[in-house]
């Protein structure tokens, strides 16, 4: 057990089973600083940030402990489950395959709603014998959304909480997204994959030192230049994010993401090539994810901000009118006018406008 800011703070180990192989995913567990170790009345699983597929669960933890989530959270009673998505530097880990080896690198998001998350909602129901409260960011909320179309997660939730969603991607105006949508295009990834030059995993770092010499991206500003001008970042935070993040991810997730700009439906990964899409799927298109599945009494709070330039509000909108028949008393909406995407997880001041609301929202499906 390790101590981070006078709370305890437990690394797991999560096996995802993936087509005969495990990918290994490591979790942070932080139990509040007056609970011994052991397991409180509910759990809370915390996924995603910005683009969760470059991001890791330290940036959660950011904030001091009054102003980031996972805390307030732990010292509420909650245990707080902090997820590693695939390929960043806690979850590197595999039973088989090293980091080095092509198959290591070849999944998209697909995979971490067929098998990462299910594997990480499975731990956590295991541990705790209780039902999860869920907090998404970003692709952490994409995934999720997936996830319940497909029928997933359903019976382990008492409620989720999706902050700056994304779902819809047809009106980001960040100018690096836009860029990366442009420039990652499935057809070339599907002619590259049998080249002996072809990288199936990508360094987000060094694809910035390309992108960030086009016109019209200001990357002395790069925070504003993936999320929209943030209302309300303490400058020591952003700092802090900026050494610890971006990291790597795989060449085939960022495509699928392209493809989800362009493409403006929410589907599962296109392979460019209609034998592909044949032979994965048993047709020439890949299958839409069904946001009308989503069970209509599952407890969800959405939060998004008016000047977020990635999960922006036409987009948001869009996913809204999912719910119109969703059951009154289990949907809350929450929109914040000069909240943009870094906000909701390093803004000083979300633990008032935005973590008060969501714990209230839990406790009201679930107590702690």
């Amino acid at each position: 057990m390790a101590s981070f800011r006078g709370f305890s703070v437990v690394m797991t180990v999560v096996l995802t089973v993936v087509l005969g192989g495990c990918c290994v995913g490591g979790h942070g567990v932080v139990i509040g600083p007056t609970e011994e170790l052991g397991i409180c009345a509910s759990a809370v699983t915390i996924y995603g940030y910005k683009c969760q597929e470059i991001q890791d669960g330290v940036t959660w933890l950011l904030n001091s402990p009054e102003q980031n989530l996972p805390m307030i959270l732990a010292d509420d009673g909650y245990d707080v489950w902090i997820a590693n998505t695939r390929g960043t530097r806690f979850s590197r880990r595999h039973t088989t395959l090293n980091p080095t080896d092509q198959a290591f690198w070849n999944w998209s998001w697909d995979e971490l709603v067929l098998y990462d998350l299910p594997a990480v909602f499975d731990h956590v129901f295991q541990q705790t014998s209780q039902k999860i409260h869920y907090v998404g960011h970003s692709l952490g909320t994409l995934i999720v959304l997936a996830s319940l179309s497909e029928g997933k997660l359903v019976n382990q939730l008492h409620s989720v909480a999706f902050l700056s969603p994304i779902a819809y991607l047809s009106h980001m105006t960040t100018p690096i997204g836009v860029l990366a949508a442009r420039s990652l295009l499935p057809e070339v990834y599907a002619m590259l994959l049998h080249s002996s030059t072809f990288k199936w995993t990508i360094e987000v770092g060094e694809l910035l030192k390309v992108w960030c010499t086009h016109p019209g991206v200001n990357c002395y500003d790069l925070l504003s230049a993936f999320t929209g001008h943030n209302c309300c970042l303490n400058s020591s935070t952003v700092e802090l994010f900026l050494k610890n993040e971006p990291q790597s991810t795989s060449t085939k997730n960022m495509v699928h993401l392209a493809q989800t700009v362009r493409s403006g439906v929410l589907a599962k990964y296109n392979y460019g090539r209609t034998d592909y899409n044949l032979m994965h799927y048993g047709e020439i298109n890949p299958p839409l994810y069904n946001l009308s599945n989503i069970p209509h009494d599952l407890a969800i709070f959405i939060s998004y901000g008016g000047r977020d330039a990635l999960s922006d509000v036409k987009d948001v909108n869009r996913l809204l009118d999912h719910f119109k028949l969703h059951d009154v008393d289990k949907f809350a909406v929450q929109f914040i006018q000069n909240y943009a995407h870094a906000d909701y997880i390093m803004g000083v001041d979300a633990n008032n406008i935005v973590y008060n609301s969501v714990i209230s929202f839990f406790k009201k499906h679930g107590s702690v």
